[in-house]
């Protein structure tokens, strides 16, 4: 196992500075690792969020919110706010397309709920905006080019994490340290732990085109004889396109050269004839090789993961933002009293996965059969895919939009006391972490 123990093998040369102790430690600046600080931060538990990155000013591709984490919003109270500050766009539907039939997949705006749509918003200034507002809460810390590089391991419980910084290295000592650092978790890593793997039989080319103001709407899913796009359009005026590829293609896509990616591309989109050229070289796209998996125990003593840290998720249907929320919910609910008390035991981490691991082997499984019954038997035509037969039944809609939307057993925030409640308990909270 290569979990690294206690200051006594620091180096000379790798002296710690400082030592901050807190009740709660995450790792992971991302959607999931932010609501999760911000909940605990509104219920007046100690928390310390470390982003190995400087700032949130990156090119995510990750922007689609959906109503499930949109309702975690509203129950925030941060809904009018979020998409008063941040430009989006929204669109009701999932259209699946070929060149002879245009099918709704998943129809939004049928469903019960404030929010019958999908939200596109950028993800950085999403991130940007829940960080702010854990600021409000005097128990609440944010640590930005902050690269964690240990875990801190006591008796076999994990005591939280060392990470070199500004200046050099630097320790959190944590009742509890949370992995949600994302698909390629570090924490994970340290942590010896690894996640159960399926096959994907895609990768993905992501790249932007311009959008004209007489474009359709919507996300769009477009599938000619072995291709497939998938399209949206974004806050900046442009759409998103996630060229399909079969798995390990990449190598001979970029030897066949970009005007065959160009031509390709119109092949299954003729409309984009008239901007294909902006597609200029292969810096301006980037690949996401697609993986799924699956953590078989989310948590250690003294340490739990969630989000793409403990299940990496396919990219149909733009769900793994909301379902990490989600994560993050039912981690707080969960975790805020033992926190507290300062006793964090570890029938309280596998309630978290107990609570949560329904809904991600369900959206896993139909994100899979996505894959193969449609994705992959296009990419493997030579003909135009024949769209199935049960995606013509109107009812059926509501079956895919409930499942990337809400997932099984949607959680539910805990309602809190107010601000200067919270204010008035810190002290109390902060001083029973430091005496511990």
């Amino acid at each position: 196992m290569s979990v690294k123990v206690s200051s006594d093998d620091i180096n000379s040369d790798r002296a710690i500075l400082d030592v901050q102790q807190t009740s709660c430690c995450i790792v992971g600046g991302g959607p999931t690792g932010a609501v999760l600080a911000l909940m605990l931060a509104r219920q007046g538990i100690p928390t310390i969020l470390v982003e190995a990155h400087k700032n949130f000013d990156r090119d995510f591709r990750g922007d689609i919110i959906h109503a499930g984490a949109m309702e975690v919003m509203d129950e925030l109270g941060l809904t009018n706010r979020l998409l008063q500050q941040i430009p989006h766009t929204k669109t009701d539907r999932i259209d699946f397309m070929t060149p002879d039939q245009r099918l709704v997949f998943a129809d939004f705006s049928r469903l019960k709920t404030r929010h019958p749509y999908a939200t596109i918003l950028p993800q950085g200034k999403f991130i940007e905006f829940l960080t702010s507002e854990a600021k409000q809460y005097p128990n609440f810390q944010l640590l930005m080019g902050a690269n964690v590089q240990e875990l801190i391991a006591e008796d076999g419980i994990i005591r939280g994490v060392r990470y070199r910084g500004s200046g050099g290295w630097h320790e959190i000592r944590a009742n509890l340290t949370i992995g949600a650092d994302g698909r390629f978790s570090r924490v994970r890593q340290l942590a010896g732990m690894e996640q159960i793997k399926a096959k994907a039989p895609m990768d993905l080319f992501w790249f932007r085109l311009p959008r004209h103001s007489d474009d359709p709407e919507g996300l769009i899913a477009r599938f000619g004889a072995k291709r497939a796009i998938v399209m949206y359009n974004t806050f900046d005026g442009n759409w998103q396109l996630a060229y399909i590829i079969p798995k390990g293609y990449y190598n001979q896509l970029h030897a066949d050269g970009i005007e065959a990616l160009r031509k390709s591309v119109v092949e299954v989109v003729p409309e984009f004839s008239d901007r294909v050229e902006h597609l200029q070289d292969w810096k301006q796209a980037s690949l996401l090789s697609v993986e799924v998996g699956l953590l078989k125990r989310w948590y250690r003593p003294g340490l739990l993961f969630i989000g793409d840290a403990a299940h990496v998720m396919s990219p149909v249907g733009g769900v793994g933002i909301n379902y990490s929320i989600q994560d993050a919910v039912v981690a707080a609910n969960v975790l805020g009293a033992p926190l507290k008390a300062g006793e964090v035991q570890l029938s309280h981490l596998a309630k978290v996965q107990q609570q949560r691991e329904l809904s991600i082997r369900t959206i896993q499984a139909f994100q899979s059969f996505i894959q193969t019954n449609i994705t992959a038997k296009a990419l493997q035509s030579d003909n135009t895919l024949k769209l199935p037969l049960y995606l013509r039944l109107p009812i059926l809609r509501d079956i895919p939009a409930r499942i990337l939307a809400f997932g099984i057993r949607p959680p539910h925030v805990k309602p809190v006391h107010t601000l200067q409640d919270i204010e008035a308990n810190t002290v109390n909270n902060t001083s029973a972490v430091l005496s511990k």
